[in-house]
């Protein structure tokens, strides 16, 4: 396996735990996780949650500490990735909701573990 196979595996295995961490916040808050890792219409939803009738498009961007470029990945391509794929999520699945917003959680390393800032609809 090639240093830059590997270190991809490492970076999507990081990914796949900032998931689940802030799946298991979430749940632990009363939200119900929909689905993981969604993939549909050209986009990708990290988590979809939902709680009574909100539905919230959770985008997890995993940073180093003190690195606060978590926003400026989510460019206009991006969110109309997300929307393309929320669209098709909705489309696929019989959910009622009165809202839809996007969550973006900014997850970094640190001395205790795992730190999460959430931003609510920061389009």
């Amino acid at each position: 396996m090639s240093d830059a196979s590997a270190a991809r595996r490492q970076a999507n295995l990081a990914g796949l735990q900032a998931e689940d961490h802030v799946a298991r916040i979430l749940q632990s808050d009363g939200w119900e996780i929909l689905a993981r890792r969604f993939r549909e219409g050209g986009g990708e939803l990290d988590l979809v949650a939902r709680r009574d009738r909100v539905l919230r498009v959770v985008e997890v961007k995993l940073r180093e500490p003190n690195d606060d470029s978590g926003l400026e990945s989510i460019d206009e391509l991006k969110l109309s990735r997300i929307d393309a794929a929320t669209e098709a999520f909705l489309q696929r699945y019989d959910v009622p909701f009165d809202e839809v917003c996007l969550l973006v959680a900014l997850v970094e390393p640190s001395p205790d573990g795992l730190r999460v800032t959430f931003l609510d609809d920061p389009a």
